[in-house]
């Protein structure tokens, strides 16, 4: 479902695709991942969408998203919301997904192929509005996992369905123990 002429963007909702590659046993290489979609067509950017720990001494997620900052991503971050649940656990709230929308609305006129790497369903509206201007729109995400990541109304509107558990060979490595990315999505509050 890539064309090697057609102009790419990938739109990446951080914790929606890291929880779904822990679901699945490994960690995501991005500098993989980018060469992977560079080889399947014209990439021209790759957006990296994560609420960021400000307040905190050290964020978890800093030392990844210098990363992908200074290796071709796209960062686009924003404070999250820290609150304490009813059962006093600590948690994070930092929905990515109207910026995602916005700059994807955006680089539509400029792109022939979105690939979004969440199976969040609020996004099913994009995905309609995306192809409505021509723009065909691949999902990866996965229905491997139990529960599966991805919303069932999202796979049947895109376009192109990429299962993650079939980019592992290409884009994955071992999981690391005492991952730092592990106690920042622990307290990210789940997006339906």
């Amino acid at each position: 479902m890539f064309y090697r002429d057609e102009r790419l963007a990938l739109f990446i909702d951080g914790s929606n695709l890291y929880a779904a590659a822990k679901s699945l046993g490994f960690d995501i290489d991005y500098k993989l991942l980018r060469q992977e979609f560079m080889r399947r067509g014209k990439l021209l950017r790759a957006f990296y969408y994560t609420a960021l720990l400000e307040n905190d001494e050290y964020s978890p997620i800093r030392p990844l998203v210098d990363w992908l900052h200074y290796n071709g991503f796209s960062m686009v971050t924003k404070p999250a919301k820290e609150y304490t649940d009813s059962m006093g656990r600590r948690k994070v709230k930092g929905n990515m997904d109207i910026e995602l929308t916005v700059d994807a609305m955006e680089l539509a006129p400029h792109v022939d192929h979105v690939v979004l790497f969440s199976g969040d369903g609020d996004f099913r509206p994009l995905i309609e509005s995306l192809q409505r201007q021509g723009v065909r729109v691949s999902v990866v995400s996965t229905i491997r996992s139990q529960p599966p990541m991805i919303s069932d109304e999202l796979r049947r509107q895109a376009d192109n369905f990429i299962e993650l558990d079939e980019l592992k060979d290409v884009v994955g490595r071992p999981p690391r123990e005492n991952n730092p990315m592990d106690q920042a999505a622990e307290m990210l509050v789940p997006q339906d």
